[in-house]
């Protein structure tokens, strides 16, 4: 299978810088998978898994917030989180699915709300990815 650039860039830093094969996220319109020569492209990531083929193996992770790019040649995946699957800490994930079920319980305003329901939609993400 052919290979493109992808970079994936967190406010931590660099997730991944290096070849690929495909890339699956979920974006705020569903999901879209990006392969080599891909049409130009961009849009803003939603929360959810992703999938990223390198080598022929699939490695998964939880992202959310942000956007993708692409351009034909390379991909940039900024995200506001993006973590592989083998690094979530699930009981850490636990318990912030907890916070925010909380947080849901005692939201004052809308935007409070709103803010509760993005860290729930975060927290199960993560503990969907590192539960597979």
């Amino acid at each position: 299978m052919k290979e493109f650039k992808l970079q994936i860039v967190t406010p931590d830093g660099i997730e991944y810088d290096g070849m690929a094969e495909s890339v699956l996220v979920r974006t705020d319109d569903g999901d879209v998978q990006i392969l080599a020569g891909h049409v130009n492209y961009m849009a803003s990531l939603g929360t959810g898994r992703a999938k990223i083929t390198v080598g022929g193996k699939d490695r998964i992770a939880a992202c959310s917030g942000g956007f993708i790019t692409c351009n034909g040649i390379e991909v940039k995946l900024v995200a506001v989180t993006f973590e592989f699957a083998d690094e979530i800490d699930i009981e850490r994930a636990k318990r912030a699915k907890e916070r925010a079920e909380d947080e849901i319980r005692r939201a004052a305003s809308d935007k409070e709300l709103e803010l509760a329901r993005a860290r729930l939609r975060r927290a199960m993400s993560r503990i969907s990815v590192a539960g597979k």
